[in-house]
């Protein structure tokens, strides 16, 4: 099972759903049901989703109301699954921002090809060209030579200190969770591990003071996590 790649099913109807998640998690996947839109709205702003399966007709909040909401929204396929088939609808949800459309009743093959068609359309697109040389301050890391220097002093890394700096200095303004990191960094689901990440920082950090002394290039964001220091 893919335990990096999450979908939300956003469906009413508890048999649909089932069968759905069902579908995903043959597929290899971990689905999420969502059996109202207000209650898919709570899902879509607590984390990130690897795709969105969107019945239109949904209590609390529409279907159509809830892709509006993510109107704009570049890191996630939306597959419309609706017994709504006709085609004005089909065209308002696809200009929308739907990504496919699916009409009820549906072939369980069918709905799985699209699932995997969509994830790996995104994941091409979610992957540009990473840039070789990353700098912030006096911190420069150099992905083709695999160096880092702080001041002009050479650190001496680890394959998963490397990795982490990299990641953090991609995003140099972002806050990166712990679970942000070691999924990112360990390509597994994270499970409260906070030791793993807490020694990995510290030993980096512990480097990159030796090297610059007085420069502290890592921030704890409390509650939050961590970023480069403004």
């Amino acid at each position: 099972m893919n335990n990096s790649i999450h979908i939300l099913v956003a469906e009413d109807d508890s048999d649909i759903s089932r069968l759905l998640c069902n579908i995903i998690k043959k597929s290899g996947y971990i689905p999420q049901p969502a059996y109202s839109g207000t209650e898919a709205l709570l899902y879509l702003e607590r984390r990130q989703w690897s795709m969105l399966l969107l019945d239109l007709m949904l209590p609390g909040m529409t279907g159509e109301e809830l892709l509006k909401r993510f109107d704009g929204r570049d890191d996630m396929p939306v597959i419309i699954i609706s017994a709504k088939g006709e085609p004005r609808t089909k065209v308002s949800v696809l200009r929308g921002g739907a990504d496919d459309f699916i009409t009820k009743p549906f072939d369980v093959e069918e709905v799985s090809a699209r699932i995997d068609s969509q994830l790996r359309m995104y994941a091409r697109i979610a992957q540009p060209p990473k840039p070789n040389m990353l700098k912030h301050k006096e911190l420069i890391l150099d992905r083709d030579a695999m160096s880092v220097t702080a001041a002009g002093a050479e650190l001496t890394l680890t394959a998963r200190e490397f990795e982490i700096l990299s990641l953090l200095l991609s995003a140099p303004k972002k806050v990166f969770t712990k679970s942000n990191l070691y999924e990112r960094v360990w390509q597994e689901p994270f499970y409260g591990d906070d030791n793993t990440i807490n020694v990995h920082l510290s030993n980096l950090r512990s480097k990159l003071v030796k090297a610059a002394p007085g420069s502290d290039f890592i921030e704890t964001v409390w509650g939050m996590g961590y970023r480069l220091r403004p």
